[in-house]
């Protein structure tokens, strides 16, 4: 008897289209705002607006693709495996064996939410891309969902007890031990963390987001340069300027002050209500207001625990906290635990989250010896740099000196937050870009450490120390930089030899 099919909802023909054309952005702004508005009056229209045209027949072509793979996507279970089948002229088919799938992410947009549908991400433990999930579903009811996670279960109960015939007379004896699965994660549930107002709104106006408006804005500018009146602009300016600078200057401020608010919005709608609950032994992350999004990461994927905190956020005593994950791909390698908080509100979670590792603060620091390391080649490097400045835009290139003492200041400063201990079965890091990171890891999920010296560490007998863990595709590799070489070999001796034989 063959297996019972499912097909994705309708609304996956939408958000298929609406995906695809968000990616077409920016080559929209190039491709028809910049070329749509050039034509000239004696050629024909067709010549004049052919972006515009292009643009459309690549609207029409997303929405018969989108269609395509709603009408022609199947899914189904099989054999302890999802199964799915897609395709309209070549017809692509994928098994996942139950046993592989180690998270679903889910994910409610703003055309899932009106029919109580949700997007899900089946994460498995070797993804094939490092950007994609193994296998995505557009849009599913959330009882579908459940159904998945039920199938899921299933299977690995069949791991444990041996395999249950899943055909009965009456299956109410099945549905039983599924409702007591449910039954028994609900009670497993535990809240762990959530972010509050006060912290969401310090990780919305200290966000990121505004250099990325502006920066689009000033592509979208540039791209349309040919259509603004920018004669009629800089006439109306010139007679403006009589009013004075002053009222200008509070236009340009009233300017970023709209767009830092926008980001603001932006970031605040982001991470609206996020919470981190621990369920059995994942984590279950859930945030946003407009879109939801669910993330579950397997607590035995974790492979180290960095906290974060970039200069402004630390003179508040705020900190992030990120984790690398050996079973994410994309965002899922890199995840934001905790986005941000108090750093005093984030250790007791953490410690009952891994209790094998110990989160205080590194104590061996470095010695001066490989204090101007920290300093010199960025001190060249900026040298070479104002010279260039200096002479090619002289005098206004000689305001390029203040640089100098700011690149020796972040030398200095990178050098005394180096730090680091070594415990039987933990490694800590403690190092600077601009932002501080303190890394803990797990004797046991560091991949591989390496030692590096170039000429002039030799000479002053100081290495540099990194230790790579897995990280989704790629690898995680925090380092202590410029330390003495007796201690960088403190660190191969404690990775060499057993934890055992240290204990």
């Amino acid at each position: 008897m063959s297996e019972q099919r499912y097909k994705l909802h309708w609304i996956t023909a939408v958000v298929e289209t609406v995906k695809t054309l968000k990616d077409m952005i920016a080559p929209f702004v190039i491709l028809v705002v910049a070329n749509g508005f050039k034509g000239e009056s004696t050629q024909p229209w067709f010549v004049q607006y052919w972006s515009l045209i292009l643009f459309g027949i690549l609207l029409v072509s997303t929405l018969v693709a989108g269609i395509v793979k709603w009408r022609r996507f199947d899914y189904w279970f099989e054999d302890q495996e999802l199964r799915m089948v897609s395709g309209l002229f070549v017809r692509k088919k994928r098994y996942i064996p139950f046993d592989r799938i180690q998270s679903l992410d889910y994910t409610e947009g703003i055309f899932h939410r009106p029919f109580n549908l949700v997007k899900v991400k089946v994460e498995t433990a070797g993804s094939a891309s490092g950007k994609d999930a193994e296998a995505e579903l557009t849009a599913i009811t959330k009882d579908a969902a459940e159904q998945i996670e039920q199938e899921i279960q299933r299977a690995k109960r069949v791991q444990i007890i041996g395999p249950v015939p899943r055909r009965y007379e009456n299956e109410e004896l099945l549905l039983h031990g599924d409702r007591e699965i449910m039954q028994e994660t609900e009670r497993s549930v535990r809240a762990v963390f959530s972010m509050t107002t006060g912290d969401l709104l310090m990780l919305a106006t200290t966000s990121g987001g505004i250099g990325v408006i502006l920066s689009g804005a000033v592509v979208f500018l540039s791209q349309i340069e040919e259509i603004i009146p920018f004669d009629w602009l800089f006439g109306e300016l010139e007679s403006f300027v009589r009013f004075g600078v002053f009222v200008i200057g509070i236009l340009i401020l009233l300017g970023f002050i709209l767009v830092w608010l926008l980001s603001v919005a932006m970031t605040f709608l982001a991470n609206y209500d996020f919470k981190v609950k621990l369920e059995k032994d994942d984590l279950v992350i859930t945030r946003g207001l407009l879109e939801k999004k669910r993330v579950t990461v397997p607590l035995n994927r974790v492979q180290n625990v960095s906290i974060v905190e970039n200069p402004f956020r630390q003179l508040f005593g705020y900190a992030s906290v990120v984790l690398s994950s050996a079973g994410g791909v994309g965002e899922g390698a890199r995840i934001k635990l905790f986005p941000l908080a108090k750093r005093d509100r984030i250790i007791e979670p953490l410690q009952e989250l891994f209790p094998n590792l110990d989160f205080g603060e590194p104590t061996e620091v470095l010695d001066a010896r490989g204090k101007r390391f920290y300093y010199r080649f960025k001190l060249f490097l900026t040298l070479v740099l104002v010279a260039a400045a200096s002479y090619f835009l002289f005098p206004y290139g000689l305001l390029s000196l203040l640089l100098l003492p700011f690149v020796w200041g972040l030398g200095l400063w990178q050098y005394k937050t180096a730090a680091y201990s070594i415990l039987p079965k933990q490694l800590t890091m403690r190092f600077r870009s601009i932002s501080r990171h303190t890394v803990f890891m797990e004797k046991n999920r560091i991949q591989s450490m390496e030692v590096d010296q170039n000429y002039f560490h030799r000479r002053r007998k100081v290495a540099t120390v990194t230790a790579n863990v897995k990280s989704g595709m790629t690898v995680d590799a925090p380092a202590v930089r410029h330390m003495p070489q007796e201690q960088a070999e403190q660190f191969l001796l404690w990775y060499e030899y057993p934890t055992e034989s240290k204990e």
